[in-house]
């Protein structure tokens, strides 16, 4: 009875010791919720006349530990970073002013970190016209490989918003060099796409500077795409 009660204890410590350890899961991208993405926060609690405090909400993500917060002021490139263990934090903002923001989800068992989507807002204060927010680029994403097509082209592809819903134009800018110094076009706000001709086995940079009917602007900031 004691030697099966041996062999028992051994096959249970042989077994647990062949089991492999779980490899540590990476984060996961945070899907974010609050302030919506180009739109104007009215929910701030005001801190006087220059500021207000307004709470960032964002949805769980799986394998985080804790989530960075970074955000941006658009005009000044001024960037606020508060850490939470929660799916929300709150930081003071300047009034009337266009404000970027990520949320990057972090775990301590790995090193990688991965970022949510970039969103934009106002931050509500006396400001009664808007600046367009930056185009969203939807093709090519930025570091993409791309076929060109048989013309030797490349479609290029954004989107754009503007509170006062008064876009005038798109200046699209694209060269082999960056910054893009050359203007490929200046297209009216119907049109979000462009083709340009391309070379094979060639690094691409472009971006698109937004303007509306009060002149003012924004800019994407520079993209790139290798052309296979």
């Amino acid at each position: 009875m004691m030697r099966l009660i041996l062999f028992s204890v051994c096959l249970v410590i042989t077994f647990s010791g062949c089991k492999k350890k779980r490899t540590p899961m990476p984060p996961e991208a945070a899907l974010l919720i609050f302030p919506e993405k180009n739109s104007e926060c009215t929910t701030g609690q005001s801190l006087g006349q220059e500021t207000s405090q307004v709470e960032f909400q964002w949805a769980a993500a799986d394998h985080t530990e804790t989530y960075e917060l970074r955000v941006t002021n658009t005009t000044t490139g001024t960037t606020q970073t508060i850490t939470s263990t929660t799916t929300s934090a709150k930081l003071p903002l300047a009034k009337g002013e266009q404000f970027s923001w990520i949320v990057r989800s972090k775990n301590s068992q790995v090193e990688q970190t991965v970022s949510s989507e970039m969103w934009s807002f106002y931050n509500s204060g006396s400001r009664t016209t808007f600046a367009p927010f930056p185009a969203t680029i939807i093709s090519p994403e930025s570091s993409d490989n791309v076929f060109k097509d048989l013309n030797n082209e490349v479609t290029l592809s954004w989107s754009a918003s503007d509170l006062d819903d008064d876009i005038v134009s798109y200046d699209v800018y694209f060269s082999v060099e960056t910054p893009p110094v050359d203007l490929a076009g200046t297209l009216q706000p119907t049109v979000t796409s462009m083709k340009v001709s391309v070379t094979a086995d060639t690094v691409y940079y472009w971006k698109i500077v937004v303007t509306d009917a009060e002149g003012n602007k924004s800019d994407t900031g520079i993209y790139n795409f290798r052309v296979l």
